[in-house]
């Protein structure tokens, strides 16, 4: 990207500022640095090294400032936000970099719903100004009508079956190879349930997303509650969600889990994944146990790919600085 193109990215950080320093958001920094940076299973690291002698530190770039943003909640912080750059190690894409910037924000004492208010308020206020700047917004984003459907929803809606029928492993195996012989499958051992889901959901669901000018999809199955927290009237579900633009993910909300004894577990189970699928381990979330050790209060916070904004709502091919 152009120096000359880099406004309309600059124009929307100073949106994305103005918008919650109107509702007395702190605007606060996380080191990029870490000793943990992160603990999603195929989200991938980069280690810090030295280079005069090439030695490898026990310290990483952080893959999101989560941790260090729930350090502050349970330091008395109620509503907080970082713009930041993330760095993980995935392929170049249309919607990826290894290092890119990330926006996430914290309410204390609130929950995932009014997070989902200021998703949508949010983009509708950003849109408005990149407008206001003379920028040209994207067909269908001039205005928009937000589209909330849950996983089950919309499952059944292009798929015609209940979703929470087939949370075994062996339940979804069978009903994607007797259903969907187009989606090659091999032995059953090779698959974890979420492996089948995301396998399915890919070819299956998510095509059709590409028609929804913006879509917010929540109450994931249990298996893929990560950080949140389960349905207290439905714990088959995990109180998240993600927003979709065209087909573009845009980012990801959890209604914040505050038990250690159960984040604990949630990530052991995850490093033994990772370690089985790809060779190796990270240090314990140390900071992110001592926040939960120390109290962290209820709350709920989302993480949203800036880049990604400014291509939907702008319409690029490119929204990154390269």
């Amino acid at each position: 990207m152009k120096i000359s193109n880099k406004l309309p990215l600059f124009d929307l950080l100073q949106a994305t500022r103005n918008f919650f320093l109107n509702d007395a958001f702190i605007d606060v920094m996380t080191p990029p640095i870490v000793s943990n940076p992160g603990m999603e299973t195929h989200i991938h690291p980069f280690q810090v090294g030295r280079a005069i002698n090439k030695e490898l530190l026990p310290l990483y770039l952080h893959t999101s400032p989560e941790f260090h943003m729930k350090q502050l909640l349970s330091e008395g912080f109620e509503k907080i936000f970082t713009l930041t750059y993330s760095f993980r190690d995935e392929p170049n894409s249309e919607t990826h970099r290894p290092q890119f910037i990330m926006l996430e924000w914290y309410r204390a004492h609130e929950r995932y719903e009014k997070i989902m208010d200021d998703t949508i308020e949010l983009f509708a206020f950003c849109c408005e100004y990149l407008k206001s700047k003379g920028h040209k917004i994207a067909q269908g984003y001039e205005s928009f009508t937000p589209t909330k459907m849950t996983v089950s929803e919309i499952v059944k809606e292009y798929c015609g079956f209940e979703i929470l029928d087939y949370l075994e492993k062996e339940d979804l195996y069978n009903l994607i190879s007797e259903k969907y012989k187009d989606i090659p499958l091999g032995p059953i051992k090779d698959y974890s349930w979420d492996d089948l889901f995301f396998l399915f959901f890919l070819n299956k669901v998510e095509p059709h997303f590409k028609e929804i000018p913006f879509l917010l999809l929540y109450e994931f199955p249990h298996h893929l509650s990560a950080l949140s927290t389960l349905k207290d009237s439905d714990n088959r579900v995990c109180e998240r969600f993600e927003v979709y633009c065209h087909g573009v993910e845009l980012c990801n909300c959890f209604n914040e889990l505050t038990d250690i004894a159960e984040q604990k577990r949630r990530f052991k189970n995850q490093a033994k994944e990772k370690e089985e699928l790809y060779q190796y381990s990270l240090p314990e979330a140390t900071l992110l146990f001592n926040a939960l050790e120390k109290g962290l209060p209820r709350a709920s916070g989302i993480a949203l790919g800036v880049e990604r904004m400014l291509k939907v709502i702008l319409g690029l091919e490119n929204p990154f600085y390269d």
